[in-house]
């Protein structure tokens, strides 16, 4: 089932205001305990980084899909 246009609108703005900030903590506190943990390297903490900053996409591209164009449940009416 689909999510309505109005939903995934603001569902995207609450994840993009709330979600996603604590996401990059998260990622940032990954990657210090990784380097402290592993001395890991520039190019593998900068790899780790690539990876988390590119995944965080790929659950919620459905909820962000189309959210920037006109409401397509409004109609004609505008």
């Amino acid at each position: 089932m689909a999510l309505p246009y109005k939903t995934r609108r603001k569902l995207s703005l609450l994840i993009l205001l709330i979600a996603l900030p604590l996401y990059i903590v998260v990622a940032v506190n990954l990657t210090d305990w990784l380097r402290a943990r592993f001395e890991i390297g520039f190019l593998t903490e900068l790899a780790v980084f690539v990876v988390l900053g590119i995944i965080w996409i790929v659950p919620l591209k459905p909820v962000f899909l189309g959210v920037g164009q006109a409401d397509p449940d409004a109609g004609e009416e505008r």
